[in-house]
């Protein structure tokens, strides 16, 4: 067998990916290429033979190159992506060159003590229950899905309905109360589980998107002797605003209804002590999705779900096969509280970013992009014909044009465009809006200085 080239690849590797890293504060932050130039330069046919491996990755960099969105940009106020801290990229490296199926404890023991760690340190950092059981998924997607099947266990068990032995047909029907301004995610997770879109009955909410407590209640009351799921938010995907999450507690638990959390990017308000009044309550709730891609800045895939009662998440996720070799002491399989079997061992990065960091640095990281949110709002604010159209007590900032929807949209088309940075457009309380999200551990102050003065000089064209 031939050796194999690995510094070779590596290193070509390693030189591509340190320019483009370096290349970021400069760079446009849109792709510069169209879907056709793309297609043709990536879409050679199938090679008949072996290439070398450093040119296979010499030329992947170069047709790659035009159209990657440099999403890792101190500019890139779109989605409420993360960048990726070096140490995180680093630990993520080492987690591929690893390469450990990290579901069981006895494929990688370090895997699964570090990822036990890692999730031990959320709960602390999050100030959730330290008994809460953790399983690092893909993204709040995942996490959503895993936390609503350990509800369905648990509300269709206390019916006296074994779901995962007996499926769904003939079982007691679910309610699902949840806010008009929810996540995508949450009915997609309802229709991968089976309860159906149906099942939702969207709650009122006020002028930020929170749910309401007589909204709640009233709800609550309609429902009165189902099963009952109470999908709440901390940090709404448009306004950032918080739902309040003790008065939700007190009442879906009076009702004996579970309380899910959708904290993608929100809950991270947690972590610091000026912002954790937002959150106050959510540590009561039976679960909770975030992501660690977004404020925790680590590398894309890395969402974390925690359940308040491990029975239920375990019975809804684990597994049993005569061929594996399962934990049966103190180790811990991540294969009991994700729906995958093979994985990645996604937490490590989520480790290495935490220990660099430390509490307070996770702190300083969420803050001071709130502070960049809010120099946002201010400076764009005050411009003439520029309305903010949210209260901005978080990350995110809405933004209105005066004149129809159109222009505003047309100006959120043109910034994207022009490539300073990379924001979005939305719809907001049936209003067009641009959307920004500043999350990114590298943005500064010259960043929004700089993005506000390319959003007001095309603003003033348009």
């Amino acid at each position: 067998m031939r050796e194999p080239d690995w510094t070779g690849a590596l290193d070509e590797a390693y030189g591509h990916a340190l320019a483009h890293l370096k290349g970021l504060p400069g760079r446009p932050v849109g792709a510069s290429t169209t879907l056709a130039d793309l297609r043709k330069a990536v879409g050679v046919p199938l090679p008949e033979r072996p290439s070398e491996a450093r040119e296979v990755i010499a030329t992947l960099a170069e047709v790659a190159e035009p159209g990657l969105v440099a999403s890792g940009s101190g500019r890139f106020f779109g989605f409420v992506f993360g960048g990726s801290t070096p140490t995180a990229l680093a630990a993520d490296w080492l987690t591929s060159t690893w390469d450990q199926n990290s579901g069981l404890y006895a494929t990688s023991p370090a895997a699964s003590v570090i990822e036990e760690v890692a999730g031990a340190w959320v709960l602390d950092l999050l100030g959730l229950p330290s008994s809460a059981s953790v399983g690092f998924v893909t993204g709040t997607q995942m996490a959503t899905f895993t936390c609503l099947a350990a509800a369905r266990h648990e509300l269709l068990r206390r019916a006296g309905w074994d779901v995962e032995r007996r499926g769904l047909f003939g079982a007691p029907p679910i309610r699902v109360l949840a806010g008009a301004e929810r996540h995508g995610t949450i009915d997609r997770a309802l229709r991968y589980l089976g309860i159906g879109t149906d099942a939702v009955r969207a709650v009122a909410v006020d002028d930020q998107g929170r749910m309401t407590r007589d909204g709640l209640a009233a709800a609550l009351d309609d429902a009165a002797g189902e099963p009952v799921i109470v999908c709440t938010g901390v940090g709404n995907i448009n306004s950032g605003a918080f739902d309040p999450m003790g008065e939700i507690c007190d009442l879906a638990h009076a009702a004996g209804a579970w309380v899910h959390v959708d904290g993608a990017f929100g809950l991270w308000a947690a972590a610091s002590p000026a912002l954790r009044p937002l959150v106050d309550g959510v540590d009561r709730a039976d679960s909770w999705a975030t992501d660690a891609h977004k404020w925790l800045n680590v590398p894309y895939d890395s969402g974390i779900a925690v359940c308040a009662n491990p029975a239920a998440h375990r019975a809804a996720m684990g597994v049993r096969a005569a061929y594996l070799i399962h934990a049966e002491g103190d180790e811990h399989d991540q294969l009991d509280y994700v729906p995958e079997f093979s994985r990645r061992a996604r937490g490590i990065p989520v480790y290495a970013a935490l220990r660099a960091l430390g509490r307070s640095g996770i702190a300083e990281l969420v803050e001071g992009s709130c502070a960049l949110a809010r120099r946002f709002a201010d400076r764009l604010g005050a411009a003439d014909g520029v309305t903010v159209l949210n209260d901005v007590v978080l990350n995110q900032v809405l933004v209105r044009f005066d004149g129809d929807d159109a222009r505003t949209r047309r100006i959120v088309d043109r910034v994207r465009d022009e490539g300073t940075c990379f924001l979005t457009g939305t719809t907001w309380r049936g209003r067009a809006a641009m959307r920004i999200s500043v999350t990114n551990w590298s943005t500064d102050e010259a960043d929004v200085d700089r993005s506000v003065a390319a959003i007001l000089e095309i603003a003033a064209s348009t």
